[in-house]
């Protein structure tokens, strides 16, 4: 049937094999297999905690898997993807479920592995700037563990996702411009693959701060959304805390004139550490979320790190820039407390642009271009959006030629639903014709995968198909995601 009923009693969707071929006995020994494993209370099959591990925080909708299992090591881990793989069960790797692109739903049932409670900081070594984390460490946690050390991991999304999720999707921040992304932090990674094997991408404790020894395996995980196997370890490059950071805000009378200054800034060779565009729907949400009241115009947030003397020259040419650019004076945050306001804004965008219209969700889109056609691609985006009243504040990490459209929509209106797919489309085409992305930081994840094939072209996408065979010929990580 449809359905099995387990000896628990308990309803299950299908298997991906179905349960047609997993009797009810066949069920229960896999449960008891798990339960074996990871012990009573680290297997659920429970439905409100299946909902919530089949949805992350993107629009598309929620895919419960049949089972979440909660190990506690990597053996745990390596021994729950044996039987796994044995019955052919699909796994699914899930961090903090803060995700953009739906990358933790069960398309065909299955397993998920929630990690959380895998929530050890291993390794921290000072002198050579590295640490080993677990997948449940998140970014604010870690950075709490390292408080009292000088040390700090820049690497920034706004949610406080988990660092082994943030390998997994390549995520970056607003502090990219100056630290790069996951892909240039990450020294290595210690994978579970599908037939429950444990690899060590860099070799076992390797952690050279340079190499070129053989291909390049950390980096072929980094951004693979789960889909070629659990990320159980991440050994991460940390930085120096700066001996002092000061932030500030800076309006303009237009858009272009914002992302002009962006482009001369970075050309002028500043080591800026972040530069944020918001343009005035974006302040306006914001102002409005956060009770603050900066001028309603297109705005850039920037900081500048580095010692006292560095940060004069900084500062100096980066107000030359804008005020020959027509920018306002600087409105500068200098005390961690008025920093920490600042960019508590930018990081709530999303809940900000959420309640421009209560009741309706939001989704983010996430082009980069390379940094001289920035303009343009934020000028003709803002027209489209006018054109085709759409909500979208923009918001984006403009040192990195990567924005964020943050749409705010109505999912139950299929004419709105329409009209922000064809816009989405319209400006990953856009970025694809300017030498761009479709997605700087949030991943391909189910609802870019026609647009991956559009930006790589057929033959990249067969050899990414031949990689993922290799190392899962059942296709059980993560099934129907990047490719």
């Amino acid at each position: 049937g449809e359905n099995g009923t387990t000896a628990l009693g308990l309803t299950f969707r299908p298997f991906m094999c179905g349960l047609d071929h997993f009797n009810a006995g066949a069920v229960e020994r896999v449960l008891s297999a798990f339960r074996s494993v990871s012990g009573d209370e680290g297997v659920s099959v429970g439905s409100a905690v299946r909902e919530q591990h089949g949805r992350d925080e993107s629009v598309h909708r929620c895919q419960p898997p049949d089972v979440v299992v909660f190990p506690r090591s990597v053996e745990e881990v390596s021994a729950l993807a044996k039987i796994c793989h044995h019955h052919q069960l699909p796994m699914i790797p899930f961090g903090t479920g803060t995700g953009l692109e739906g990358g933790v739903g069960a398309l065909k049932g299955g397993v998920c592995f929630s990690l959380r409670k895998m929530d050890q900081v291993l390794d921290l070594h000072q002198e050579d700037f590295d640490v080993t984390v677990e997948p449940g460490v998140t970014r604010k946690g870690l950075n709490s563990y390292l408080r009292d050390t000088g040390l700090w991991f820049p690497v920034d999304p706004g949610a406080d996702a988990s660092l082994c999720g943030m390998a997994a999707t390549s995520a970056s921040g607003t502090n990219a411009v100056r630290y790069g992304t996951m892909r240039e932090n990450v020294l290595n990674l210690e994978v579970v693959l599908a037939d429950g094997t444990v690899l060590h991408t860099a070799g076992k404790g390797r952690r050279p701060r340079k190499t070129s020894a053989g291909y390049n395996l950390t980096n072929l995980f980094v951004g693979s959304e789960g889909t070629l196997g659990i990320i159980t370890k991440a050994t991460l490059r940390l930085f120096g805390i700066p001996e002092s950071m000061v932030s500030a805000v800076c309006s303009f009378p237009s858009v272009q004139s914002a992302v002009d200054s962006t482009v001369q800034i970075l050309q002028a060779g500043v080591p800026i550490a972040r530069i944020e565009f918001l343009d005035d729907v974006m302040i306006n949400a914001c102002n409005r979320f956060n009770n603050l009241s900066y001028a309603v115009t297109p705005t850039l947030f920037l900081e500048f790190h580095g010692s006292s003397k560095s940060m004069e020259e900084q500062v100096s040419i980066t107000e030359e820039i804008t005020r020959d650019n027509g920018g306002s004076d600087f409105a500068w945050a200098e005390d961690e407390e008025t920093r920490g306001r600042l960019w508590k804004a930018r990081h709530d965008a999303w809940y900000a642009a959420l309640a421009l219209r209560p009741g309706c969700k939001a989704y983010s889109t996430d082009v980069c271009v390379p940094i001289s056609r920035l303009p343009q691609i934020i000028v003709e985006t803002k027209e489209d959006l006018i054109r085709n009243n759409i909500t979208g504040p923009i918001a984006g990490h403009v040192g990195d030629g990567n924005f964020h459209c943050l749409i705010v929509l109505d999912p139950n209106d299929p004419d709105e639903v329409q009209r922000v797919h064809s816009f989405t489309e319209r400006l990953a085409r856009r970025a694809l014709a300017m030498d761009g992305t479709c997605t700087g930081e949030h991943g391909i994840g189910l609802g870019k995968r026609a647009l991956l094939r559009e930006e790589v072209g057929p033959l990249a996408i067969e050899v990414m198909q031949g990689l993922k065979a290799t190392l899962d010929p059942k296709n059980l990580m993560n099934p129907g995601k990047v490719l």
